[in-house]
């Protein structure tokens, strides 16, 4: 299976979109949770197109979509990291991210059923 590049995915320019307003997010959270969500909500946002990256550049179908689960896993982490910000107090209610997410989330899955329908 021959892939054209990461860049060119629209699930990827939209994951990297995801990540960049999380990083504007956090700048202003509270410096003690530096090291505690801010870091794990960054690092989950993070993971979310370098994953789709990291599967772009596989060989196989079977391994992309292999990427594909673990990039929706992180995109679940975002979302539940992004819920506790708001329990906790860090964020108040919505974080204006979330239409991202299920944008994101959805592409995902179209790419997943996609791939799943690739021959081996």
């Amino acid at each position: 299976m021959k892939m054209r590049s990461h860049k060119d995915l629209d699930v990827w320019k939209r994951s990297m979109n995801l990540a960049t307003g999380i990083y504007e997010l956090t700048r202003t959270w509270p410096s003690n949770e530096q090291y505690g969500i801010t870091s794990q909500v960054r690092r989950a946002a993070v993971s979310v197109p370098s994953n789709i990256a990291e599967g772009a550049a596989r060989s196989s179908a079977k391994d992309f979509s292999r990427f594909i689960d673990i990039a929706q896993g992180s995109l679940a982490e975002v979302e539940t990291q992004l819920e506790l910000a708001g329990r906790i107090g860090i964020i108040d209610g919505d974080s204006g991210l979330e239409n991202e997410i299920i944008s994101v989330r959805r592409m995902l899955g179209g790419l997943k059923k996609s791939l799943l329908r690739v021959p081996s």
